[in-house]
């Protein structure tokens, strides 16, 4: 998968890979459940739950591939976005938890 910004300078596809997928899993299981515990019909909340998912798609493909500045990638030390990465982990399975006791407990 080759990408390139508004300047035509290849980007790196594996953070709008891992976002996309991420928004993928999460809208798209989560999202019919809820759909359907607020009343919605199956078909609509798993219509609802992807047209929500192109449209995060969208947003993170502009933000991370077609506004990326390559240059502004050194101004970040590595240890600093590891740092940033390891913190988001154990964010993500207290969302994924969060999200998923509601339809436990109803």
């Amino acid at each position: 998968m080759h990408l390139r910004n508004r300047h035509g300078t290849p980007v790196d596809p594996v953070p709008f890979v891992v976002v996309v997928g991420l928004t993928f899993m999460v809208l798209l299981s989560f999202g019919p459940l809820y759909g359907r515990e607020l009343g919605l019909a199956l078909e609509t909340a798993i219509v609802l739950s992807a047209a929500l998912f192109a449209v995060a798609a969208v947003v993170a493909f502009y933000r991370q591939v077609w506004t990326f500045d390559p240059e502004m990638t050194g101004s970040v030390p590595s240890a600093v976005r590891a740092e940033r990465l390891f913190y988001l982990i154990p964010i993500l399975a207290a969302l994924i938890v969060a999200l998923s006791v509601p339809l436990i407990l109803g």
